[in-house]
């Protein structure tokens, strides 16, 4: 038993440390396939061994378990929001108010991190409940999902107090945020305007393993209750430091508003530089004394202000526009900028969305333009100087051919996108073979990106049928390969060929099928054979399947190339079939809300079972809801659903209509 516990706790380690350079100094070491092996090692010497499971396990931080609804949280200890202010002026202002009760105040001066302030609980040294800020005084229970955040410490030091809860920013890195867009990119998805807004989506899933997948991280700015006695908040924060908390990494201390302003200054031009977005700087009255002193108004502590920066624009001129082709096809025009420095970075090209866009703010090469970067992140134009555009400068229109490929460009009716007519087109392999490999398509781990592009350079695969014909010598052979990649890589190539059909469905990449629909199409049809022979006219008889979806899955289908994938995939062994059993149609146009706690099956399997039954399951209840079928501590949906007059059933009448 000593070499198990030893191995566990060797594993452990790794694991927290591998983590922390990932996570946290944005640093990594390992690659993703040897993190996650270590991880299965210790996942299986868990499993055989449970009762050596300890709460602060890498392997506890997984997210996956499914959240009935947000139970509030009552705030032991108010969780204020700051004053903003929006000059040196009015911090001056600040300080003279600071000063009717102290002569000599000191300050501390930190990050305003943008994210999502959350309070941490820990009880003998346990961390035990995480809440949303909330109103301030009533927060959501977000619990699960802050396990899966792995700057937070699971257990504290020996030592710790018995109690203590602590406050802290939630927020995405730069990094995961601009490589979560890139992905959103290569799928032609919408692009996220900051990562705000997804670390506060995040945050709020219902399934925690979404959580987990967004790669969150936590900055704690306040030790809220403990029995603990300390002069100064600048000791609280090294006192949680020394517990393991990530705390500002710019915590000084000054005895001048003047000096202050210098640091908020310099911290403004150097944000550019930060892992993490701020959208201000944090003053804070140091002496714990003379907070309790001053007090808060009904919002807000009156020994704290909040620096907010301006929007910062800049001017530059428009070199050229080229041209990208993404994974569908379609064409997109980028700008390509005179360098200029802004919101800390030097700013080169800014996507120009598509040809309406460039019409309508009539944006030409040569032209001055007003520059921006949306939510601090993403560069936009928002305007052109027209004034001063050079002479000769003429609209611009999108090209004719392919950039890449050659291949025919075609505009889109009552679409603003041109697309690329080239069946074998360079650009569109790499990125339709990285989703037909994605994990919401056939789920084939450990082909991402850069293998894809391996495999595409050394011409081993053009298609996705090309993946089921690899051989392992081949594969070994490539770059940062070898032979245990290589037969790790195709051993999750042929599992993929049991996937169910709604995943092969979306794998396919056909254009507006995104995963609900292949979903539908599958209990549908049943087999990928029916869904290839069905006319656009039946298709648009199919839920959630308009008339452009049914031209595009008709189109698909009728088009040699794809017909020649199919046979291949076919060949191949790749299951053509829907694997979910389909009773009856006693739900048939009937959508259904689920709301609370289930005893006889999870969210997932009840949806699983209406649908099975011809339902649907969607997240909010409307006029068009049919049912809610509300479960022990039924919330807010169950509120609505009396409202509008909806069914209401209780699990025993929901057991009784599926029997």
């Amino acid at each position: 038993m000593s070499d198990v516990i030893r191995k566990l706790s060797e594993l452990r380690e790794t694991l927290l440390y591998h983590s922390r350079k990932y996570y946290t100094e944005d640093a990594p070491e390992i690659s993703d396939f040897e993190y996650d092996a270590l991880m299965r090692s210790l996942k299986e010497l868990e499993a055989a061994h449970p009762e050596l499971v300890t709460p602060d396990s890498p392997t506890q931080r997984i997210g996956g378990a499914v959240l009935s609804e947000f139970a509030p949280v009552r705030h032991a200890v108010a969780m204020e929001s700051l004053q903003d202010v929006f000059s040196f002026e009015e911090l001056a202002d600040f300080d003279r108010r600071v000063r009717e009760f102290t002569d000599a105040p000191k300050y501390v001066v930190e990050y305003k991190i943008d994210g999502l302030s959350v309070s941490l609980r820990y009880e003998k040294g346990v961390f035990v409940q995480g809440a949303t800020r909330g109103d301030g005084t009533v927060g959501e229970d977000v619990t699960e999902n802050l396990r899966t955040v792995r700057d937070i410490p699971m257990v504290l030091p020996e030592g710790a107090p018995e109690e203590l809860t602590v406050r802290g920013e939630v927020y995405m890195s730069k990094t995961v945020f601009n490589r979560l867009n890139e992905e959103r990119a290569r799928d032609e998805l919408p692009l996220f305007a900051n990562p705000r807004n997804v670390a506060a989506g995040s945050l709020r899933q219902l399934d925690s393993k979404i959580c987990a997948d967004r790669h969150l991280s936590i900055i704690v700015f306040n030790l809220q209750a403990a029995d603990l006695s300390f002069d100064s908040h600048r000791e609280t924060l090294d006192y949680l430091a020394s517990l393991g908390f990530p705390v500002s990494p710019n915590r000084p201390v000054f005895d001048s508003i003047e000096e202050v302003c210098r640091e908020i200054s310099r911290m403004g031009e150097s944000r550019g530089e930060l892992p993490f977005e701020i959208d201000g700087a944090v003053v804070k009255v140091d002496s714990l004394a003379m907070r309790k002193a001053m007090g808060s108004t009904a919002k807000c502590p009156r020994w704290a202000a909040a620096y907010k920066y301006p929007p910062e624009e800049k001017e530059t001129e428009l070199l050229d526009i080229r041209i990208q082709v993404g994974r569908t096809g379609v064409l997109t025009p980028q700008a390509v900028l005179a360098p200029v420095r802004i919101a800390g970075t030097t700013v080169q090209a800014a996507t120009l969305h598509n040809r309406d866009f460039i019409a309508e703010k009539d944006i030409r090469i040569g032209d001055t333009v007003r520059l921006r970067k949306a939510g601090e992140i993403i560069p936009e134009i928002i305007g052109v100087l027209p004034d001063r555009r050079p002479a000769g400068a003429v609209p611009f229109a999108m090209p004719e051919f392919c950039p890449v490929c050659g291949a025919p460009a075609i505009s889109v009716e009552d679409e603003a996108a041109v697309r690329c007519t080239g069946a074998d087109c360079p650009a569109q392999r790499v990125r339709n073979l990285t989703h037909f490999a994605s994990r919401q398509a056939m789920d084939i781990e450990g082909l991402g990106p850069a293998v894809v592009e391996l495999l595409c350079d050394a011409e081993l695969i053009k298609n996705p049928a090309d993946l089921y014909s690899l051989r392992r010598e081949d594969v070994a052979e490539l770059p940062r390969m070898g032979e245990k990649s290589a037969e790790n890589l195709l051993e999750n190539i042929e599992k993929s060929k049991e996937n169910d059909l709604s995943r092969l469905i979306f794998a396919l990449g056909i254009r507006n099928v995104g995963q609900k629909t292949a979903a539908v199409l599958a209990r549908r049809f049943g087999t990928l054979d029916a869904l290839a022979a069905a006319p656009a006219e039946e298709l648009e008889g199919v839920e959630d399947v308009g008339p452009v979806i049914a031209r595009s899955i008709a189109g698909w289908f009728r088009d040699p190339r794809g017909a020649r994938l199919v046979e291949r995939l076919k060949e191949a062994g790749v299951n053509m079939e829907s694997r979910e059993e389909r009773r009856d149609d006693r739900f048939a146009g009937k959508t259904f809300v689920l709301t609370g706690a289930l005893s006889a099956f999870t969210r997932d399997e009840a949806a699983a079972m209406i649908e099975s039954y011809g339902g649907k399951c969607a997240g909010s209840v409307s006029k068009k809801t049919g049912y809610v079928v509300a479960g022990e501590a039924a919330g807010s949906k169950l509120v609505k659903a009396r409202e509008l007059g909806i069914p209401v059933l209780s699990e025993e009448e929901f057991l009784a209509m599926l029997k």
